[in-house]
């Protein structure tokens, strides 16, 4: 008896370790996964994204690189040639309007002044005596043409003597705009020493410094540039100088929405509106046709817009309302022979003559349908479908990877249903062209 027991021990324990190792051999050569799809055919589907076709706006845009700058920059310059002083603001500070921004040297200024008033009062004791000359030639001419009514003196005299006093008037008219010259050139002189001094015309920062202390600024003349001391922007209100390539320019008018994308904000988008755009035609290094166009920025308090900064603006040319529309990756140009023949005959949105049809596979039953479409413009995600698909539909919209080579019947599972360790490798998504 003990030995039967033996031999059915030693049965069981042979079977329970042919179990373990075929169920470990299975495993690891992948025999039980292609059982479990012998079994089970859902598992042989293609994992997909799905989406639904949506009805509602979509807004088209036109899209411009620019670079921003301020709406209100000035540059500093010098309207009086002076070495430097003092420069009582560096890079980056705060100034507002009326701040002394920068002293300039005016030893010489007040000596121009001291001498224009000390003219002055020259010409005032010049004009003092012409008066007193004009008042006796005057009286003198007076005194003249009673003698020579009474024939005390003759024709000659009279003649000198009106020929005096008329020196006499001009020299008290000359003494009497030479006192007007004199007040202007003290204006002038008070108007240079006031310009010694330079203050900031508006609120802003200071962006720019192009001179130091003790440096020599020169006035501009018609040839020759002045120096530019600083440039001061008020960075609260900037623009995007953007370049709209000839080809998309005729929709885009004043006052039209938009946003703007910075490099140094990848996920912020900035309101803006269109300013104005340029009229004349301007071509760049690399050939490209743009006009110029200038948007103006809101910046939002705490965020900081610095000058010169690459953006890109996605300009709202055009609201078209009440559409179907589809992710714009879902929609894919596919080769009529690839297609199958009947759908190809029976879609009147599939033009015979070309060797491509646009497509959307919708899902039906677990299987992925071939849907020529009519298409129209896109935005930035979406493109609308005007024809072949209608709102609500289930739709395949990636992965690229599958969409690529999707066909017609083909079975197909939602990824959101699909167990983690099942999921695809994510792969990247491409928009289909309009």
């Amino acid at each position: 008896m003990n030995l039967v027991w033996k031999w059915l021990l030693g049965i069981f324990v042979v079977l329970v370790l042919g179990c373990a190792g075929g169920s470990y051999w299975l495993y690891s050569s992948g025999q039980l996964k292609k059982l479990q799809e012998q079994f089970r055919p859902d598992l042989q589907a293609t994992t997909v994204r799905l989406d639904k076709a949506v009805k509602g706006d979509l807004i088209r845009t036109v899209s411009a690189p620019g670079l921003s700058e301020p709406k209100n920059k000035v540059l500093i310059s010098a309207q009086v040639s002076a070495r430097i002083t003092a420069l009582p603001f560096d890079e980056g500070d705060q100034v507002k309007s009326g701040d002394v921004v920068v002293r300039l040297d005016d030893r010489d200024l007040v000596a121009n002044l001291d001498s224009a008033r000390a003219q002055l009062d020259g010409e005032k004791a010049r004009l003092d005596g012409a008066k007193a000359t004009y008042k006796n030639m005057e009286q003198e001419l007076g005194r003249r043409r009673e003698l020579f009514s009474t024939k005390d003196i003759s024709k000659a005299e009279l003649d000198q003597s009106e020929a005096d006093f008329q020196r006499a008037e001009s020299n008290l008219r000359a003494a009497e705009f030479s006192i007007e010259i004199a007040k202007a050139n003290i204006s002038r002189a008070e108007k240079d020493l006031d310009n010694a001094i330079i203050k900031s015309p508006i609120d802003g920062v200071l962006v720019k410094r192009n001179a130091e202390v003790g440096e020599l600024v020169v006035v501009g003349t018609f040839n020759n540039a002045g120096t530019v001391i600083m440039e001061i922007a008020d960075l609260s209100k900037m623009l995007l100088q953007a370049k709209v390539d000839e080809a998309n320019v005729a929709p885009v008018k004043s006052g039209q929405k938009a946003k703007v994308f910075f490099n140094a904000y990848r996920d912020k988008a900035f309101d803006a509106t269109v300013q104005r755009v340029m009229m004349q035609r301007q071509v760049d290094r690399d050939g490209t046709a743009y006009f110029e166009t200038e948007l103006l920025v809101e910046i939002p308090k705490g965020d900081q817009v610095f000058w010169g900064m690459t953006g890109n603006a996605d300009i709202e040319v055009e609201t078209i309302r009440d559409v179907v529309k589809v992710p714009s990756q879902a929609v894919l140009d596919r080769p009529l022979d690839e297609l199958p023949k009947s759908i190809v005959d029976a879609s009147q949105y599939i033009d015979k003559t070309k060797k491509y049809a646009r497509v959307v596979y919708k899902v039906v039953d677990g299987k992925a349908v071939t849907v020529p479409v009519s298409i129209g413009p896109s935005d930035l995600t979406h493109t609308i479908v005007l024809g072949g698909l209608a709102a609500d539909e289930t739709i395949i919209t990636g992965p690229f990877k599958s969409l690529t080579g999707m066909k017609e019947g083909q079975a197909v599972r939602d990824e959101t249903t699909v167990p983690k360790d099942q999921k695809p490798a994510p792969t990247t998504t491409a928009k289909a062209g309009n």
